[in-house]
């Protein structure tokens, strides 16, 4: 039986060349970055990456323990303006977090 794994993406970059205008970088996406901390708990991390980035259970344990181990993980990836608040959420929750 094959199960379905979601991984959080820290190795997806952009590079931007100096011909493109404002219009082409405003369709770059953007990611929310989540940081490890040291007060946080897992249940509160994965709760919180459901609640907030709408993540099942399976990727926002995950993504937590890549946090724990890898010390970040790309947890969302989007718009600049539909992270916003995602990001805002995450950091009102008393995680670490940004946007890049």
């Amino acid at each position: 039986m094959l199960q379905n794994f979601y991984f959080c993406d820290m190795a997806q970059q952009h590079q931007l060349s100096p011909e493109l205008d404002l219009a082409t970088d405003e369709a770059i996406e953007h990611q929310i970055i989540l940081f490890n901390d040291e007060v946080n708990t897992f249940d509160h991390v994965i709760n919180t990456l459901v609640k907030v980035c709408r993540h099942d259970l399976l990727q926002a344990e995950q993504c937590a323990l890549l946090v724990h181990f890898k010390g970040k993980c790309a947890v969302k990836s989007g718009s600049y303006s539909d992270l916003l608040p995602q990001c805002s959420a995450l950091l009102d929750a008393g995680l670490s977090a940004e946007i890049n």
